[in-house]
């Protein structure tokens, strides 16, 4: 849980960052400035957050791997 919470947590304060600064150069509209801070975020995060997306996705990949209980 504690990956999941790292990784979403990152990504949301990448975003924020990212539109902070977007709006800092200029970028007025409200529309456009979320959807480029979406689309940069989401190239900038594809680099810099890698070893938590790896990190998150081998805990999922464990738990789905695990051996289901044999129930009664």
């Amino acid at each position: 849980m504690r990956h999941v919470l790292v990784y979403t947590a990152s990504r949301i304060v990448l975003f924020l960052v990212t539109m902070g600064v977007l709006y800092l150069l200029g970028m007025r509209y409200p529309l456009l400035l979320i959807g480029v801070s979406f689309l940069v975020s989401g190239v900038v995060s594809y680099v810099l957050l890698s070893k938590q997306r790896d990190a998150l996705s081998a805990r999922i990949s464990d738990k789905i791997d695990r051996p289901k209980p044999q129930g009664d």
